[in-house]
């Protein structure tokens, strides 16, 4: 069985939602920020980062989204969450997941975690107020240039899809209105009344 670490409102959802839509064994274990519990010992034998998600797997953890994405697309193939039989397409798939977490997460992060870049009070509130702006922009070029519809790849759902609804649910508190990106909207209204969503979000609110 798997076992996946989260905390709502985190990245992890993506990895949550892939490991229902997957149709695997898995069980989430819920993580809490407010007591620091990321930075507890025990989770921290887990994932040295102090972070979430962490996926434990049979051969050891697993880390960093794109990388639970692309491994339980590969560990459950028949679930056909991404083109394994077309190397460029796969890397498509990996160059739109790298995006998400390298750029767009990052830009969000700015809001409430400004102490990894800087120390001053006023770094922090500069950060803040160039949110939506950064947001914005990233969100604009996926619906012009990277959301092919009406699934991020196509006519396929993959573990893409996923990854941009759970970023996507960070618009509204970075004070960006999703309806300004009329593709983005429609994807996340269909992704939220998929079954495994559902289940996801049961489950983190149990």
């Amino acid at each position: 069985m798997l076992k996946l670490y989260v905390a709502p409102g985190t990245c992890a959802l993506a990895t949550h939602i892939t490991l229902a839509e997957a149709g695997a064994d898995y069980v989430a274990e819920k993580i809490s920020f407010k007591i620091n519990q990321q930075n507890s010992p025990d989770y921290l034998a887990i994932n040295p980062k102090g972070r979430v998600p962490a996926l434990v797997t049979e051969r050891g953890v697993l880390t960093e989204t794109p990388a639970m994405l692309a491994y339980l697309a590969q560990r459950f193939p028949q679930a056909r969450l991404a083109p394994l039989d077309d190397v460029f397409a796969f890397a498509e798939v990996q160059s739109f997941n790298s995006y998400l977490c390298s750029t767009v997460h990052i830009a969000h992060a700015h809001k409430l975690r400004g102490a990894r870049w800087a120390s001053e009070e006023s770094s922090f509130a500069d950060m803040k107020r160039k949110i939506p702006e950064t947001m914005a922009a990233c969100f604009a070029l996926i619906e012009q240039k990277m959301l092919r519809g009406p699934w991020v790849m196509g006519e396929q759902y993959t573990i893409c899809d996923p990854y941009l609804f759970t970023i996507a649910q960070w618009l509204e508190g970075d004070s960006v209105d999703i309806n300004a990106f009329p593709k983005v909207a429609d994807h996340f209204k269909r992704m939220s009344e998929r079954p495994a969503v559902q289940k996801a979000f049961a489950e983190l609110a149990a």
